[in-house]
């Protein structure tokens, strides 16, 4: 290299000679491995953005159960009792989840309100 200062003709001379090639290493595979790549980014992104948003805000459970349930109809109130031993006391609900579906009507509210009063 000289010292000297190129000239604007033998720099624009030398920039003609930069030439790229037609086709990146790699060929049409790597193409398509690219595109194929940010696909599954892209969808992973949706996916999480998708699962984001429709996850449900959780009420806070009342104090008292039984004050909770007491407005229901009494076929809703069994089912909500039976939900609440279900998280207060599994053994107890599995000791009595043979009788929820014997015929009859099952579980007592009455005895379904006295097992949740013990437990909860």
């Amino acid at each position: 290299m000289t010292d000297r200062a190129l000239s604007e003709e033998a720099m624009l001379a030398s920039l003609r000679d930069i030439h790229l090639p037609a086709e990146a290493a790699g060929g049409i595979a790597a193409d398509v491995a690219a595109v194929i790549g940010l696909g599954c980014l892209g969808a992973l992104f949706f996916a999480g953005l998708i699962r984001l948003l429709s996850l449900r805000v959780r009420k806070p459970a009342p104090a008292d159960p039984l004050v909770a349930v007491q407005d229901l109809p009494e076929a809703e109130r069994r089912v909500a009792l039976l939900h609440v031993l279900r998280e207060a006391a599994p053994e107890r609900y599995a000791a009595i989840r043979g009788a929820i579906y014997a015929p009859g009507g099952g579980v007592d509210l009455a005895t379904l309100e006295a097992e949740v009063r013990a437990h909860a």
